[in-house]
């Protein structure tokens, strides 16, 4: 396995360039199979898992999705602060800063970021709680993608742009997921329902994330400072492909079904996730869940 680990280290090194040194040894992030695994894994049980539960009786699973959604809320403001802090110490440029410039801010920047990037890996729980409760309409292309995908890029990110300007979209994705993810913890007491009312706003706040990462990233294409170019490129074409598809996805949901459903409480479902409430109550319409 160790010559297989340094044969693909080699491989990814000699197309990547030298990776950062301050994160060498970090868990997960000196090996790529790990990770790649883990995803391969994720897309197994995403084809498999539905299958298993065709026969079988939906599991409720609230007594699990309540602390869930609470620690991921709280693991989410703790990112939002920790990157919040580390932008105000390094006195980082919102139009480009390089991965070497902040100083100790930049240690603290590359900490708060593995545990965002690990977050990705603990967020695949989403879609395995969808295959449990059979709630597979949830499990969409645009879910699947998404999960699939960040865990991935994020493992490339804290190998080679661990700081610097990879941080707008990580500061900007945690905040929403502490709206999203309190959302979801809130919404699976029947009692907090009737005052739950920026579902909506949660999926319009996606979107003005993506546009405003793909604009903040162009900046540093623009007035570059010495971050490198390819990762900008690549940041920008991503974006393009979730804002495309997420904005397709609230069309589907709020546009076209805005004369012909009223406010679901229950449902507690927004882009693709869900909360408590379990299969066989009385829900009129589920929406997907994107992130």
């Amino acid at each position: 396995m160790e010559a297989f680990n340094y044969k693909v280290n080699t491989y990814i090194d000699s197309w990547m360039g030298p990776r950062d040194p301050r994160v060498r040894g970090w868990l997960l992030l000196d090996n790529y199979i790990p990770t790649l695994a883990f995803t391969v894994m994720y897309l197994l049980i995403v084809w498999m898992g539905p299958k298993y539960m065709k026969n079988r009786q939906p599991y409720s699973c609230r007594a699990l999705l309540v602390p869930y959604n609470l620690c991921l809320t709280l693991l989410s403001f703790y990112m939002f602060y920790e990157l919040v802090m580390s932008v105000y110490r390094g006195r980082y440029n919102f139009f480009c800063q390089n991965t070497h410039s902040g100083g100790e801010a930049d240690n603290r920047m590359i900490s708060v970021l593995w545990w965002y990037y690990f977050s990705k890996l603990i967020e695949f729980m989403d879609t395995f709680f969808f295959i449990l409760r059979k709630n597979n309409h949830q499990i969409t292309f645009l879910h699947v993608y998404h999960h699939a995908t960040m865990l991935n890029i994020w493992w490339f990110v804290m190998n080679w742009v661990p700081c610097g300007h990879s941080y707008f979209g990580a500061t900007f994705n945690s905040f929403i997921h502490v709206l999203m993810y309190s959302y979801y913890g809130l919404s699976a007491v029947p009692a907090m329902r009737p005052y739950l009312w920026w579902k909506k706003y949660i999926t319009q706040g996606q979107l003005v994330q993506f546009v405003l990462t793909m604009f903040q990233t162009s900046c540093a294409v623009v007035w570059p400072c010495g971050f490198p170019m390819g990762w900008l490129y690549f940041q920008i074409t991503y974006m393009v492909t979730l804002i495309l598809l997420f904005t397709n996805f609230y069309i589907q949901t709020y546009k076209r079904h805005a004369g012909s459903r009223k406010t679901d409480y229950s449902n507690g479902s927004i882009n693709g996730h869900t909360n408590g409430v379990t299969s066989n109550e009385k829900v009129k319409y589920r929406k997907p869940r994107t992130d």
